[in-house]
């Protein structure tokens, strides 16, 4: 069984560097898949009130538990979404998704999308301080915000995030947002790290992949792991489960990583951060 090793955020706080995402996991497949991510190895479940899934994760993580898991060993992200920013809103929206999950804690929540329009990501991170600080949650961040949003909240609020999550691969690298996390302590988290699988018929990635005899996913979450990202690939079926946790036992070369480089074009294939409200 492989399994992923840990950092530490800016708290202390440990957490796995590879972790398994359920965007688009539906709801009656959830509790399965993820304890068959749980069962292969992974300790770190990404989750969000928009996915509708919440409840099947918490209870494929609580039967892990009642199996002789420790749950301080698996690390559970959630996420609050956009209709619900604002101090008190968010408040509520934390009490709901736990209820949800039917757990006595979470490890990690985020604002899920800034939305500047709404001009509300301030009140909501506040929230988030305040669950914190009663213990409530173990470390608090954002996702999809931008080098401004970020600067904005920093002014405004005390507790430095410990994650943004942000869509990151190789045709969309985001260096500059990488720089800036570097330099405040803010672990770069990548969704979509393989551009929902648009990049998994690269010329160059697949050279690469061939080369080490591994597939194209295995070669760019490798990459994520040596850049230093966190990362949680999604997958829905238990060997793809198992083949994208097994990147700890080869490497890229310089060569190698310099060529990945040259793939960056800026392509998202999400939403934009400014343009969500």
């Amino acid at each position: 069984m492989h399994q992923a090793p840990k950092v530490s955020l800016n708290n202390g706080v440990r957490i796995d560097q590879l972790g398994f995402g359920v965007y688009k996991v539906a709801a009656e497949d959830s509790t399965a898949l993820v304890g068959t991510a749980l069962d292969a190895g992974y300790r770190l479940v990404d989750t969000a009130a928009l996915y509708d899934n919440e409840e099947g994760v918490g209870r494929a993580v609580r039967d892990a538990v009642a199996g002789g898991l420790d749950r301080e060993d698996v690390f559970v992200t959630s996420k609050v979404w956009n209709d619900r920013h604002g101090f008190d809103s968010t408040l509520a929206a934390f009490d709901e998704s736990m209820d949800r999950l039917g757990l006595d804690y979470l490890d990690l929540y985020l604002i899920h999308w800034p939305c500047p329009e709404r001009d509300l990501y301030i009140p909501t991170y506040r929230a988030l301080e305040r669950l914190y600080h009663e213990g409530r949650v173990r470390a608090i961040g954002v996702s999809n915000f931008e080098p401004a949003h970020l600067e904005r909240l920093l002014d405004a609020t005390e507790v430095v995030p410990a994650v943004n999550q942000v869509e990151l691969h190789p045709w969309l690298q985001q260096d500059r947002l990488r720089a800036r996390h570097a330099e405040l302590g803010i672990h770069t988290q990548a969704w979509s790290p393989l551009a929902r699988g648009k990049l998994l018929a690269d010329p160059v990635l697949a050279s690469i992949a061939a080369r080490h005899d591994r597939s194209v996913a295995q070669v760019v979450l490798r990459w994520h792991v040596q850049l230093g990202n966190l990362v949680i690939p999604k997958a829905s079926s238990a060997a793809r489960i198992r083949e994208n946790l097994a990147v700890f036992d080869f490497a890229l070369d310089d060569a190698e990583l310099a060529a990945i480089a040259a793939l960056d074009r800026g392509e998202r294939t999400g939403s934009n951060p400014n343009a969500v409200n």
